[in-house]
């Protein structure tokens, strides 16, 4: 019987990586109370999450059986595009122009045919992403291209 070794690694690493931050941030920064939070108070709530959703995806993959993973190199190279496209080009591109193209970049393997749906996720995730980061947590990107 083979197990589903990608969610078990997976989610393994997850929950390392979770317990590790929590673990780390409740011995270097100081809790606080519940009504006065101190800086180590979002960080241990946070990675203790992490850990809770790794064990989430990891636990139940020990009963599951998966065939052998497979290496989409094409998807691979898709996203990794993506993520390039969008770290360099914002920049020049601002948050829109970047998230736009990085959205239609990681769409260009999808087995799914056809640039309707393409435009429509482009724009929705856009609109999502400048809504979070530029209205909610006010941060200071550049939301449009740069004209010369």
């Amino acid at each position: 019987m083979q197990r589903d070794w990608a969610d078990i690694c997976g989610g393994l690493a997850l929950a390392a990586i979770g317990a590790g931050a929590a673990g780390w941030a409740a011995v270097h920064y100081d809790m606080g109370a519940l009504r006065r939070m101190g800086p180590g108070a979002f960080p241990v709530v946070l990675g203790s999450t992490l850990f809770l959703l790794g064990l989430f995806v990891a636990l139940p993959a020990f009963a599951r059986t998966d065939t052998a993973p497979k290496f989409e190199a094409k998807a691979a190279l898709g996203v990794l595009g993506a993520i390039l496209i969008f770290a360099l080009g914002l920049p020049w591109l601002g948050l829109a122009g970047a998230t736009a193209t990085a959205v239609l970049v990681a769409t260009l393997p999808a087995p799914r045919q056809g640039w309707v749906w393409r435009i429509v996720l482009a724009v929705a995730v856009t609109a999502l992403t400048l809504l979070v980061f530029n209205l909610g947590l006010r941060m200071t990107l550049p939301v449009w291209p740069r004209m010369p």
